[in-house]
């Protein structure tokens, strides 16, 4: 018998945002700027007093915390939560490393090894990761670009409930697609769950950045859901610090809580720099989620507007998050973003962008789609997306003979 890796080792996806970075690195050795669109990473700077927060703290040993996080962290979360709207206790919350350690571990908590989880896709491409991590299968109910990535019908989400399912899992405002569910649609899932005694799991790591004056309803608002809503939390996209590796989570179920926590003893406790970082931005004032909240605005504004003037693009318009979904006129959007990097440019410039197959299950969705993520200020923003409109007049597997847009200098190498 020979060694080898685990089966969940083979079986875990490259993940769908980073897959086309060797071909980046490789463009920028040549001298090309890459503007990176790929990832949820914005360029709005981190705020400053959360560093000198760090700064002035008065640390002689860097030691554990509390599993669950320190007592003056999680007290001044309530306070964040409650300006939100969101009234929680102390004792709800749970401080994880990142968002990406509360998704698992209402995985580990909420399901076991074999269970299903029922997912909208397309979806944060992470998610298989920690499903295959936790043991779990994912069950997929289709959202289409048609009507902008709205929630399915409730009887597509009936229609693959077995007695396996335990959880559905929901990203509101949703990466990939930005789109904000409503409260009557988080409600129908609610009753959906009550019904069939099921947790909804509820990702809300964009609750501030929704547009056009809508505000995103949280989970932990829908009335009649305490025992069975998780919300999974983090500061990185809130507040432009997707390093701190800072996260949350919070739910009303005490034995979720307690069987998470026990988790969270397992690792010992979450990043204690990190939760200073955290404490420093609960005390931003509202006014730095209007400004963010406007520049994200006008990105998005931007980005749709361009991409609805390129000949044979479908982009709906996002109501939130920082992405955009959007069908282009090319055979396959995996081999034109591999394209974009190793046989383009415009002006020594291309960009790299998100093929959507790694948003969804099923085989062969989002074979023409692609995520874009609007975090580069306006000028790059117009300038990748100037890129991509004089790519797709010249790429080889175009999908339509685009009308000729001025000055088409793009050169294929």
């Amino acid at each position: 018998m020979s060694l080898s890796v685990s089966q969940r080792g083979q079986d875990m996806p490259v993940s769908p945002f980073r897959k086309l970075a060797p071909f980046a690195e490789a463009a920028r050795q040549q001298g090309k700027k890459v503007y990176q669109l790929n990832i949820g990473q914005p360029d709005i700077a981190t705020p400053p007093s959360m560093f000198e927060a760090v700064r002035k703290a008065d640390i002689r040993v860097l030691a554990y915390s509390n599993g669950a996080g320190t007592d003056s962290y999680r007290q001044k979360l309530t306070a964040y939560y409650h300006r939100a709207g969101i009234e929680v206790a102390t004792g709800e919350i749970l401080v994880t490393t990142a968002g990406s350690e509360a998704i698992l571990f209402a995985l580990l908590t909420c399901l076991n090894p074999g269970d299903e989880l029922i997912v909208p896709e397309p979806f944060y491409g992470a998610y298989t990761a920690f499903a295959i991590a936790a043991g779990v299968h994912i069950v997929t109910v289709t959202a289409t670009i048609d009507n902008g990535f709205a929630l399915p019908p409730l009887a597509d989400f009936e229609a693959v409930i077995t007695p396996r399912t335990k959880a559905i899992l929901l990203c509101n405002p949703n990466n990939p697609t930005g789109y904000v569910y409503s409260r009557a649609e988080l409600e129908a899932l609610l009753q959906l769950c009550r019904q069939h005694q099921l947790f909804l799991l509820s990702d809300e790591a964009y609750r501030e950045y929704c547009y056009d004056g809508a505000r995103a309803t949280s989970a932990l608002n829908l009335a009649g859901g305490e025992p069975y809503v998780v919300v999974l939390d983090t500061i990185s996209k809130r507040y432009s610090a997707c390093g701190a590796r800072v996260g949350s989570l919070v739910t009303r179920n005490k034995d979720v809580f307690q069987a998470a926590f026990h988790f969270a003893q397992m690792r010992i406790s979450p990043p204690g720099l990190g939760m200073l970082l955290g404490e420093a931005a609960v005390a931003l004032p509202e006014s730095y989620f209007d400004e963010n909240r406007a520049e994200y605005q006008a990105r998005r504004d931007l980005a749709v507007r361009r991409l609805q003037a390129m000949p044979g693009v479908q982009c709906p318009v996002p109501g939130g998050a920082f992405y955009v979904m959007a069908h282009l006129p090319v055979d396959d959007a995996e081999r034109f973003g591999e394209w974009l990097l190793t046989d383009f440019s415009y002006k020594n410039q291309t960009l790299m962008l998100s093929p959507a197959n790694g948003f969804y299950q099923t085989p062969d969705l989002g074979r023409q789609q692609v995520r874009l993520a609007y975090i580069l200020n306006l000028q790059d923003l117009d300038a990748a997306l100037t890129c991509l409109e004089h790519a797709l007049l010249i790429y080889p597997g175009r999908t339509l003979v685009p009308s000729t847009i001025a000055e088409p200098e793009a050169i294929a190498q």
